[in-house]
């Protein structure tokens, strides 16, 4: 098993090659490293050169391959949710404090009122157009984006998995024919045997900082622009990709408990929901 860990996307990635060493696994862990670096650079919110950050200033732009492919991804995921996934939450992340790169946030950071998330954002062949005070976030979705491209890289190699903070995505079966992926919960620690598609974890424990007095974290809920008062911490999702686990994580986790259940259960989603109280609930016909 070749293994590489380098840090981008604002977390620890990690690829997963099952061949032997040689050449052609280096190259391909190099190619696939390389894709998700090229990503980053088109679709962070925090480069003032991305093509991401040229749509936000000028609030149009003739797009690329990816950033139109990954707001088409993003509109409908904000159409199927109900708008629980809104990718213009933007304005509300920056309110919150959240106004540069994770690593280079402070505590005591500045924040000022919220901002809810919503307003146009038209797509005509190439061509996207924001609603004046519009702006884009695309981390989440982005990096699944990323994690399932960089998969594609290395599948012609070999089974493989990519791990970015979480989201994670797999091609074809080791030997034992499951990829384990050890998930930290008040219980302990619990495996999940992943033999295709992905996971994704959307949580309140980790991207945390302190601001105007008081504690945020990253998981804006669009309708309040504040950072989302949910009973849960986290939400695990298995999906078909990892755009759609992605979104899919985020949906459940502002449903709360009851709702997030029931919903994944009507929709057949495998979910892992920790509660703000320690329980570990199992729905969507995970077990």
């Amino acid at each position: 098993m070749e293994r590489h860990v380098f840090r981008a996307l604002g977390t620890e990635c990690e690829l997963l090659l099952d061949v032997d060493p040689g050449p052609d696994a280096v190259l391909a862990l190099a190619t696939a490293e390389g894709e998700i670096r090229r990503l980053e650079r088109l679709l962070s919110r925090f480069r003032p050169d991305s093509e991401l950050s040229r749509l936000n200033e000028a609030g149009e732009l003739e797009a690329g391959d990816d950033l139109l492919a990954v707001v088409r991804l993003a509109l409908e995921a904000r159409e199927r949710t109900g708008g629980r996934f809104d990718p213009t939450v933007h304005d509300a992340l920056v309110a919150a404090g959240y106004d540069r790169s994770f690593d280079d946030l402070q505590a005591g950071g500045a924040c000022s009122p919220p901002v809810p998330a919503g307003g146009a954002v038209r797509v005509q062949g190439r061509r996207i157009e924001l609603e004046p005070g519009v702006r884009l976030d695309l981390g989440g979705i982005g990096k699944g984006y990323a994690v399932d491209r960089a998969v594609v890289r290395l599948a012609g190699v070999g089974p493989c998995l990519v791990n970015a903070g979480g989201d994670l995505a797999v091609a074809g079966v080791p030997p034992g024919g499951v990829w384990p992926v050890g998930l930290e919960t008040p219980a302990g620690e619990i495996t999940l045997g992943v033999a295709e598609g992905a996971l994704a974890t959307s949580g309140r424990d980790r991207r945390r900082w302190r601001a105007g007095g008081e504690e945020r974290h990253h998981l804006i809920d669009p309708a309040t622009g504040r950072p989302a008062e949910s009973d849960l911490v986290t939400v695990t999702v298995a999906a078909r990709t990892a755009v759609e686990a992605e979104v899919a994580a985020k949906a459940l986790f502002l449903a709360g408990e009851r709702d997030a259940a029931a919903e994944a259960d009507v929709l057949g989603v495998p979910a892992l929901l920790v509660t703000a109280d320690g329980r570990v609930r199992f729905a969507g016909g995970l077990s």
